[in-house]
């Protein structure tokens, strides 16, 4: 369709990159013009009356950010697609907040290209995704449980493991965007994993030990972001992607030195597996314990558009997790069975995910750092900006992974096949202290 309010406007200081999309868009049936740089284009942009504009970032003499400021200033309905081909995610999130209508990298793809620009001529509106946060709080009401045959614990066949050697890890912290590390070392048997902090307190990794776990026999509302421990006024956050790798490498007495924050690295459970493969896992003289499920535990109402779980007895450990949002996730399901599926291939390398408006939201309030940038699958406008996905169903993957992490606060492997629809952190540790008042009411 051609456009019938303006040229397309072109500013880049590479000639070819003019050239190319002139032909190209002009091949689209509109009309384009080009300018080599900032100033000959602010000179005219009030004689023409642009439908859209694309900016390089880096023009000679003048910022492309500086120059956007202006346009937006001047007209600010007016659609503005940034382009670079050295600039990182924070230079994309940095040109939305200055209202930029989209982001492209360079070299440039036709398809892409073709899609941004219709979809800004077009104006289309954006709408808030339906996706849930780890930037906001999600609560959920873990009532209590009474009777008895629901859950037992019992000694399974497998001997408790610990590490060969001490192992370091340093990175970034997600929610505030510090430098941190960790350093896991050994533990003798029956000692659990115990998370050790900075002051030297001493937070076993249990339910009880959650941020905002009450008296089980008055219920318990959980309001989480993400996996946080606590002990008096200490505490270690964002614990779920390491827990989740203890759970499935079996490690059942480990020793965490760690600051607030455990670190973030890309997201994922890759490092934290490849931290364990170099510590090397050592098996010891008494057998573990594990949970069996003998009656459905539940959280939440069974309905395809609300949040839920629950476990039920099945042979072994499974997840079977579902989830349905806006685009670009759509309706994504997963089944896992550590004995049939790779962990460490299939889940773990799985990022965490949010959108451009709650993290910008989430760091206005300093409820998030700098690290979740580098951190995150960042969806906006219904497409993700940042990254490539690593699988087309890499969302529901990493719902897979928290649950795996939070479900580890029972303290032991569960026997028994978990079923979550759209859940969260607060689900998921709902659960976990279910399960937990269950064995203990035994």
């Amino acid at each position: 369709m051609l456009n019938s309010e303006g040229p397309i406007c072109i500013v880049d200081d590479e000639a070819s990159i003019c050239e190319t999309l002139e032909e190209i868009l002009e091949d689209e049936g509109y009309a384009v013009k080009s300018f080599a740089d900032a100033e000959s284009f602010l000179e005219q942009i009030h004689q023409m009356t642009p439908a859209l504009v694309m900016l390089d970032i880096w023009l000679p003499g003048a910022d492309g950010m500086a120059v956007l400021a202006k346009v937006k200033s001047a007209y600010p309905r007016l659609p503005v697609i940034m382009m670079s081909g050295h600039a990182g995610i924070e230079s994309a999130v940095k040109s939305i907040k200055l209202g930029a209508y989209d982001f492209l990298e360079k070299p440039l793809h036709l398809e892409v290209l073709l899609d941004k620009v219709a979809s800004a001529l077009a104006k289309t509106p954006r709408s808030p995704l339906n996706l849930p946060s780890d930037t906001r709080l999600d609560s959920v009401s873990a009532e209590s449980i009474s009777g008895s045959g629901l859950a037992s614990l019992v000694e399974s066949d497998q001997f408790q493991k610990t590490l060969k050697r001490n192992v370091v890890l340093n990175g970034t912290g997600l929610l505030s965007g510090r430098n941190t590390g960790i350093i896991l070392s050994p533990l003798g048997i029956n000692q659990g994993i115990i998370f050790q902090t900075l002051d030297g307190h001493s937070i076993p990794a249990r339910v009880t030990s959650l941020e905002g776990f009450q008296i089980p026999s008055q219920g318990s509302t959980f309001m989480a972001n993400s996996t946080a421990l606590v002990d008096k006024n200490s505490r270690v956050r964002t614990v779920e992607h390491l827990m989740a790798v203890l759970h499935m490498f079996g490690l059942t007495n480990v020793l965490i030195k760690a600051d607030e924050e455990i670190p973030n690295i890309d997201g994922s459970a890759e490092d934290f597996c490849r931290l364990i493969q170099d510590g090397g896992i050592e098996e010891q003289s008494a057998f573990s314990k594990k949970i069996v499920i003998h009656e459905r535990i539940g959280i939440g109402e069974e309905q395809l558009d609300q949040k839920y779980l629950y476990v039920e007895p099945h042979a072994e450990f499974e997840i079977q997790m579902r989830v349905k949002y806006d685009a670009p996730i759509f309706e994504q399901k997963i089944t896992f069975t550590p004995s049939r599926n790779s962990f460490e291939k299939e889940i773990a390398p799985a990022r965490s995910f949010n959108t451009f408006e709650n993290i910008d939201m989430a760091q206005k309030m300093g409820k998030a750092g700098g690290g979740y940038l580098n951190s995150h699958i960042i969806i906006y406008d219904g497409k993700v900006i940042n990254t490539e996905l690593r699988y087309p169903d890499e969302f529901v993957r990493h719902k897979v992974l928290d649950l795996i992490g939070d479900i580890y606060l029972t303290g032991y492997p569960i026997q028994g096949r978990i079923v979550a629809n759209m859940t969260s952190h607060a689900y998921n540790q709902a659960l976990a202290q279910k399960i937990h008042m269950a064995i203990h009411s035994n």
